[in-house]
């Protein structure tokens, strides 16, 4: 009986393993001719009128895209008066994005505010599970998820590219212009996010430019066993690559952060044969479900008291907002009304979820501490510049007050609805098919959270102080350097 106990196991792990879906590379190598690739965005753009608005959406199938598209709706109907139809989205500098946030990321980055109209007809209300194998009751589909994935890349992303994005590249992204616009997932072997950007496709040797968007996308929400991993390779002898001064900086930094000396390595394994020939990636969430790591990265690498923007932008800065669409649902309590359970599934994602949801909420946190510490850094270096330095960079030293910088960061949640719609919301499950009755209601409740969000609000009451005291100068309140 021993032997045939183990004979029948073995014939269904060879089972499992002949049902697995093994995605293929999905980047290419640099042309042998390119040493490195100029970075395709970066958040240098320009500072209009002062204002720089950043918005992160963080994951949750169709329910997040969904939320992440009221507050973008609600963003553009906002201000109008001051900023034209577009409303404050005329001043959207970054977009990030994570599984299910990551869809309306990169379609804002891709087709900007007039693209919005289409959006919930040509994909929101739509069935993103097309092409999948998601029934539960599909024993090759058990079988498949159990052995990696029960779905290939070839499913969601074949979806997104017919129904919005259109084989669109990250090279089309960058010309279009939109937003900068980062796309998030998890590398697991690493345990880091994963930043589709032109500086970790560098460390691959390869060309982020050719890479279509619904592959970055469908890799930022391949969520476990649902998707098999989606495989970057690793190009390494394609190319002659130069390590960021940062990295070297970090190498041997000892008050360098956690989080920077792990991004550190991981560009370094992508160098290694060693260590990775293929790059495995799985649901941004995973690491970080809001996409913020990003910003306090970026941050971090510039090792310049005004980096990620120029000296230019941060003399003309003068307000900064970024809000996180944060569309996740209220804690599960179901099965802490009795002694038994959690157990099998329920209790797998009940670790998963705690895992995830503490690690946002620090990434958020960082992010936070690392932006006020920035602006205090920005007034410092602006109020050190010479006449002579601050007319380079400005133009002229009229009404020059160097301190007059003010930051709001906020979370739009369902916290902000009322009681009873909330937990109707909570109730909207985590799938890349909703009914177009849920998708509404996510809509609507993400443009009533955006309206009453208290940044948003602080946000808003300074750009109208600051109109004012502009249309009627205060000799007092203003410093100009002798």
């Amino acid at each position: 009986m021993p032997r045939l106990a183990a004979s029948l196991a073995f014939a269904a792990s060879l089972a499992l393993a002949a049902c697995a879906v093994t995605n293929t590379p999905i980047n290419a190598p640099l042309p042998a001719t390119v040493a490195a690739q100029p970075p395709l965005q970066t958040l240098d753009n320009a500072v209009d009128d002062g204002i720089y608005i950043g918005l992160a959406f963080s994951g949750g199938g169709t329910r997040a895209s969904a939320f992440g598209y009221g507050m973008l709706e609600e963003l553009r109907a906002t201000a109008r008066e001051a900023y034209g139809n577009d409303g404050l989205l005329s001043h959207v500098e970054l977009v990030s994005g994570v599984s299910g946030g990551s869809v309306t990321a990169a379609y804002y980055g891709l087709h900007g505010p007039r693209g919005l109209r289409s959006y919930r007809e040509r994909y929101l209300v739509q069935n993103a599970e097309k092409y999948m194998s998601n029934s539960p009751f599909n024993p090759v589909a058990i079988a498949r998820g159990l052995s990696g994935g029960a779905n290939s890349r070839k499913t969601f992303a074949r979806f997104l590219d017919e129904s919005i994005f259109h084989k669109a590249t990250f090279g089309d992204l960058s010309q279009r212009g939109h937003a900068v616009t980062w796309i998030n997932a998890a590398d697991i072997a690493n345990n880091t996010p994963f930043l589709f950007s032109s500086e970790t496709f560098d460390a691959l040797c390869s060309d982020l430019s050719r890479l279509p968007v619904s592959e970055a996308v469908a890799a930022s929400a391949a969520f476990p066993l649902v998707f098999s991993p989606i495989v970057l390779e690793a190009h390494t002898d394609a190319c002659t690559y130069t390590e960021p001064g940062w990295l070297t900086t970090a190498r041997y930094n000892p008050e360098a952060s956690s989080a920077m000396k792990a991004y550190a390595r991981t560009l370094e394994s992508y160098r290694d044969p060693a260590k990775v020939k293929f790059v495995k990636l799985l649901d941004g969430g995973i690491t970080d479900n809001f996409g913020t790591t990003g910003l306090t990265m970026a941050r971090a690498k510039s090792q310049t008291p005004h980096g990620p923007l120029t000296a230019r932008e941060a003399v003309n800065l003068r307000r900064m907002l970024f809000l996180v669409a944060n569309a996740g649902v209220q804690s599960d309590y179901a099965w802490t009304q009795k002694i038994k359970g959690p157990g099998g599934v329920p209790l797998a994602m009940a670790i998963a979820n705690s895992s995830m949801s503490s690690a946002t909420r620090v990434g958020y946190d960082v992010m936070r501490m690392t932006l006020d510490d920035w602006v205090e850094d920005l007034v410092e270096f602006r109020c050190d510049l010479s006449p002579a330095e601050l007319r380079r960079l400005r133009g002229s030293t009229d009404g020059w007050d160097c301190a007059d910088i003010k930051l709001f960061v906020g979370e739009v949640s369902f916290q902000g609805v009322s009681d009873d719609r909330r937990d109707r919301l909570n109730e909207i499950p985590t799938r890349l098919r909703l009914p177009a009755e849920d998708v509404d209601m996510v809509i609507a409740a993400a443009r009533d959270a955006t309206r009453n969000n208290p940044e948003l609000r602080g946000f808003l009451r300074s750009l109208e102080t600051e109109r004012t005291r502009i249309a009627i100068p205060d000799g007092a309140r203003r410093i100009t350097p002798q």
